[in-house]
């Protein structure tokens, strides 16, 4: 497959009649001074590196005021409510139509935070993996990247407590989880960009001798909720002497494989010792807004060096830029500044580095680049967009961040995939009819 571009972002910076020959799903040559038919722009496209997918049927649906001041934690127990009508059934078709807004997007892969395993009530499908094999059949329907993240889920907070309700479909024995574990990666094996890596679902909810082990149960990355609550924050710090961060650096081997979820919560000294030890941040500014969880310190964390990339995570609304955007626009409300994060890039330059390169490492995943042996993951954008007329360069990011408009991108590829043509996924009807009949069902039963 040959691409053409008039301009393309290139490891180096913008290039001008760039052709790309893609082979087996990667980037084979690049050449600029090219001229051909094809497209205005063509960037990296990032990978959405934090999702729970099923909790986008949910979206709209929690955002009534309960008793007292509605919280996170209130939040939940409708989760859990939620929960306890998904079919394996619902989930694909959940996860397919997340996949499908996450393409259109500009997402090219996703890294699902995995932790719904098993029927209502607790026990184990027939195929412990069943829910993981779900997720592998919406990647392969929808073309979408996919790193599999299943879930250490072990009790109920840092006590030690017994599960209950909803966590129940969570949770597994040290035997259950190996036989999940190994069941994803047989569901994952006829995707030949699939990763799969391990995620302790927090402190919280994580015995202290597997935080021990578990960088040691895979090869791929590792990822885990930290910091995102001032509650999660004080159960920690009075049970275990220390706050969540403190407590991670002093006990766990953080390196590049990791990436720490929200981290919202964190003193000044935590931001700078989390950012060196190489491990990303992984932001969700949309749903840290909706949850109201806190305002993660990017200049702190840029500062020192730290990797960051975006994800969707409750999936309450599907949106790159829009994530971008209210990363940047929440360092301005704190810090009552312009271009927080700029620095000798423009703003939206900066955001898009950031999420193709933190993407990618917290994917485990070799793209985020237009560079021969990438995978060729790659977004096009609509130039003759009035919000794009005459931009050039990272006049074009900025444009796209903080001025588009949902549907500017016209084209994405996932590994070579051609899967989102004229802005549309090409299986979007069909996944959008189930979706429609699974939420009709679900909201019906409520």
């Amino acid at each position: 497959m040959i691409l053409h571009a008039e301009t393309a972002l290139l490891p180096d910076g913008w290039a001008r009649d760039v052709r790309l020959r893609i082979e087996d799903g990667r980037i084979a040559e690049v050449t600029t001074g090219v001229t051909g038919p094809g497209h205005g722009v063509i960037l990296p496209a990032p990978v959405n590196l934090h999702s729970h997918m099923f909790q986008r049927a949910m979206a709209g649906m929690t955002e009534g005021r309960t008793a007292g001041q509605d919280s996170f934690w209130t939040w939940r127990t409708l989760m859990y409510r939620f929960l306890d009508r998904l079919t394996p059934e619902d989930v694909q078709a959940i996860a397919a139509q997340a996949m499908v807004e996450m393409a259109e997007s500009g997402f090219a892969a996703v890294c699902e935070f995995h932790y719904l395993h098993h029927p209502v009530g607790g026990g184990i499908y027939a195929d412990p993996a069943e829910m993981s094999g779900r997720i592998a059949a919406a990647a392969a329907e929808t073309g979408l990247g996919l790193t599999h993240l299943p879930v250490i889920y072990e009790q109920g907070g840092v006590d030690g407590r017994a599960l209950s309700g909803g966590q129940l479909r969570f949770g597994s024995s040290s035997d259950t989880y190996a036989a999940v574990l190994d069941g994803a990666g047989r569901a994952l094996a006829g995707l030949p960009d699939a990763v799969l890596g391990v995620a302790p679902h927090s402190l919280r909810a994580v015995s202290r001798a597997t935080l021990d082990r578990v960088a040691d149960m895979t090869t791929g990355p590792i990822h885990i909720h930290i910091a995102e609550q001032l509650a999660e924050v004080a159960e920690v710090q009075a049970a275990w002497g220390a706050r969540p961060v403190d407590w991670a650096l002093a006990n766990l081997a953080l390196d590049a494989r990791w990436c720490m979820i929200h981290a919202t919560q964190m003193t000044p000294a935590e931001t700078t010792a989390l950012a060196r030890t190489g491990a990303v941040a992984g932001l969700c500014p949309i749903t840290e807004a909706n949850l109201g969880d806190g305002i993660f310190d990017a200049p702190g964390w840029l500062a020192s060096g730290g990797a960051f990339g975006v994800g969707t995570d409750s999936n309450v609304r599907v949106s790159l830029a829009e994530e971008l955007r209210l990363l940047e626009y929440s360092q301005r409300l704190q810090h009552k500044a312009r271009a927080v994060m700029a620095d000798n890039r423009s703003t939206g330059r900066l955001l898009w580095d950031g999420a193709t390169k933190g993407g990618a490492q917290a994917a485990g995943r070799r793209a985020g680049r237009i560079a021969v042996g990438e995978w060729a993951d790659l977004l096009a954008l609509d130039t003759g967009d009035v919000r794009l007329e005459g931009l050039h360069g990272d006049a074009v990011l900025d444009a796209f961040v903080f001025a588009g408009r949902d549907g500017l991108v016209t084209d994405l590829w996932s590994a070579g995939r051609h899967i989102v043509r004229a802005g549309q996924h090409s299986a979007r009807d069909a996944v959008a009819d189930r979706f429609r009949a699974t939420l009709r069902r679900l909201r019906d039963a409520l």
